[in-house]
């Protein structure tokens, strides 16, 4: 009696085991990947879906007053690179020339047309930073995973509407709008609708530090709308 006893003991706990593991994988499940994963270059992107890497720039410690993403349109490459001053950055996206340039809130370029100002932007004294400029294009309902960054994040959303997620709750923006979010908090990015969401985005990160890292920690209740 006593090892039959023993036996269904192991096997209460064996099955107890395996929901609990099962219940932990359906937590932290992340999202699929997203092709291009932000870090492959945009000229070796396989298909339109994705999110891929158009530019890098270390600007090393930031003025005080260098808190604003400034993004500019141009008719050609040239034209952009002549505008182009301190920390400024040209990229081709979405069948566009942008400058991008990080300064203060008055900084205005000599033409161009102006997109979006996108800030202020939290900098710390004494950091060095890198600015990562990406594109990324998302059909409906297609989200990244759990992560969080080492700087801020700011989207100028080109078409269709995103929605951020976060502990503090969230953020949804459409075409022809503009935001950030700090660093630290955990977060979820998904389209809405049933337009494709096409963006334009920042991060400004510490370079110390890896600009994105995937994280468990916390999992999203659903907010966005479909």
């Amino acid at each position: 009696m006593t090892t039959h006893m023993g036996t269904a003991r192991r096997r209460m706990c064996v099955l107890l085991g395996m929901i609990v593991c099962a219940t932990c994988l359906t937590t932290f499940a992340q999202e699929p990947p997203v092709p291009g994963m932000c870090n492959v270059p945009v000229s070796q992107r396989a298909g339109d879906i994705g999110c891929y890497l158009t530019a890098t720039e270390t600007l090393g410690a930031l003025p005080e007053d260098a808190r604003f993403w400034h993004v500019y349109n141009y008719p050609t490459r040239s034209a952009a690179e002549a505008a182009k001053g301190p920390r400024g950055t040209v990229v081709e996206a979405f069948g566009k020339v942008w400058l991008y340039t990080i300064a203060a809130s008055t900084w205005k370029p000599t033409d161009g047309q102006r997109a979006a100002v996108v800030g202020p932007l939290p900098i710390a004294k004494g950091t060095n930073y890198t600015a990562r400029y990406m594109e990324a294009v998302f059909p409906a309902n297609m989200a990244t995973s759990v992560h969080v960054h080492s700087g801020a994040e700011a989207w100028y959303v080109v078409s269709g509407a995103q929605c951020l997620e976060t502990p503090d709750g969230f953020t949804v923006l459409r075409a022809g709008q503009s935001g950030l979010v700090p660093a630290g908090p955990p977060m979820r990015l998904s389209s809405v609708g049933t337009d494709t969401r096409r963006s334009v985005f920042l991060v400004l990160h510490d370079t110390a530090q890896p600009w994105m890292t995937d994280t468990g920690d916390w999992k999203p209740k659903g907010l966005c709308p479909q």
